[in-house]
C-alpha cells in the first residue's frame, strides 16, 4: 500500500499549496495545480516555478497546471483548499455544485472567518454539507523548507479516521512525515492562534527585547491557546502537539514567517496599513487577531496577549504602551484560569 498513487489536486497557487503539489509529485502522486487566476496559470505552466510565491523551486514536468476549477474537481481524488480562510468562502461556493462523490477534502487554511467565527472545517460544512469527509493538515511547515526536502511533520485530523489514514498515506514520505488524530477543533483553533501570538513575538524583536521576554510571551501565549481551545471543547494535549506548541515555536522565529515580520515591524514602529500594502503574501495572523477577538467576546474568554494585539492592529495601539499594560496586570497564580 505504501506504493500506492493517488490523484490530488491542489486548489490554491500560493506558496503552501505549490508546496503540496511538489510533495506530491515527489510521493509519484499525479498531481494538478489549481490557480483562480488564468494568466498565472500560464506563468506557472511555462516557467514550472512559482516566481511569486514559491522562488527558486522547480515544479516537477509531470505537475499539471490548470485555471479551470471543473477540471481540478474532476482529476483529483483528494482535493487540497489551500486556500486563505478569508477566502475560502468565495471558492467553496463554486465547488458546491461540483460533483464530489469519492472524494476527500484537505483544508491547510490558518484562521478564523470574521465576523462568523468559523474555523476553516465549519465553513466548508456550512456550504457543502457532508459530500466528502474533510481533513485538517497543519503543523510546523514552512512551504520554503517543504518544498526543499527539509524533513517535517505534520498532523492530519479528520472525525473521520479512515479519511486521516488516507491522507496520511498519501502524502507521508521520507521528508514529509504525518501523524494523525480527531480533535479537529484543537488542530484549527492551534493554526490559527499561533499566528496572532507570532505577531506579539515580532513586537518583542521589534522593540529589542531579548530571549526572556520572548520565552515569555510564547509560554503564556501557548497558555491562552489552550484556555480557549478548553472553552470550545478541544483537547488540552493537541496545544502541546505538533498543530500547537510544534507550530507557535516556528512561527515565533523562523526567518520565513510573515506574522512575525508584521510584529517585528509594528514594534519597530510602522503604520499596519503600511506593513501589509510591501507584502505579497497573506499575513493570516492580522484577520485572525480581528477573527479571534470577534470569538472570545463571543465565548466570554478574555486573552490579554491576543486582546492587545488586536489593540495594536485595530485601535492603533502603542506597542510598547501594549507591553507595559500587559505587564502592569494585576498578580495571579501561574495555572489558576486553565
Amino acid at each position: 500500500m505504501a506504493n500506492t498513487k493517488f490523484r490530488v489536486s491542489v486548489l490554491g497557487d500560493g506558496g503552501w499549496g505549490t508546496a503540496l503539489a511538489v510533495v506530491n509529485a515527489r510521493r509519484h502522486n499525479e498531481v494538478l495545480l489549481w490557480s483562480a487566476f488564468p494568466d498565472y496559470a500560464k506563468v506557472l505552466s511555462e516557467k514550472r516555478e512559482n516566481i511569486k510565491f514559491l522562488p527558486g523551486v522547480k515544479l516537477d514536468p509531470k505537475i499539471k497546471i490548470s485555471s479551470d476549477l471543473n477540471e481540478a474537481v474532476e482529476f483529483g481524488q483528494i482535493l487540497v483548499l489551500a486556500i486563505p480562510t478569508q477566502f475560502i468562502r468565495n471558492v467553496l461556493h463554486k465547488l458546491k455544485d461540483c460533483k464530489l462523490t469519492n472524494k476527500t477534502l484537505v483544508s491547510v487554511a490558518k484562521g478564523i472567518e470574521k465576523n462568523t467565527c468559523l474555523r476553516p472545517s465549519e465553513i466548508i460544512t456550512s456550504i457543502i454539507g457532508d459530500k466528502a469527509p474533510i481533513v485538517i493538515l497543519s503543523g510546523p511547515s514552512h512551504a520554503e523548507e517543504v518544498a526543499r526536502n527539509i524533513p517535517t511533520l505534520v498532523v492530519a485530523a479528520s472525525r473521520d479516521e479512515k479519511a486521516a489514514a488516507l491522507v496520511q498515506q498519501a502524502f507521508m514520505d521520507t521528508y514529509f512525515r504525518i501523524y494523525v488524530q480527531t480533535d479537529v477543533v484543537g488542530v484549527e483553533l492551534g493554526g490559527a492562534l499561533k499566528n496572532v501570538v507570532a505577531i506579539a513575538a515580532g513586537v518583542c524583536d521589534g522593540l529589542k527585547f531579548g530571549d526572556n521576554s520572548k520565552s515569555g510571551l510564547i509560554t503564556r501565549g501557548l497558555f491562552e491557546m489552550t484556555r480557549l481551545g478548553i472553552k470550545l471543547g478541544a483537547n488540552p494535549n493537541t496545544f502541546f502537539g505538533l498543530s500547537g506548541l510544534g507550530d507557535l515555536v516556528t512561527t515565533c522565529f523562523s526567518k520565513h514567517g510573515r506574522n512575525l515580520r508584521v510584529g517585528r515591524e509594528l514594534g519597530e514602529g510602522k503604520k499596519i496599513k503600511d506593513i501589509l500594502a510591501g507584502m505579497e503574501m497573506v499575513a493570516e495572523g492580522v484577520d485572525s487577531a480581528q477573527s479571534v477577538h470577534q470569538l472570545c467576546k463571543k465565548v466570554g474568554v478574555d486573552l490579554a496577549i491576543v486582546g492587545e494585539v488586536y489593540n495594536i492592529l485595530f485601535e492603533g495601539k502603542d506597542a510598547r504602551q501594549a507591553v507595559i499594560d500587559l505587564l502592569s496586570r494585576d498578580a495571579r497564580e501561574e495555572w489558576k484560569q486553565y
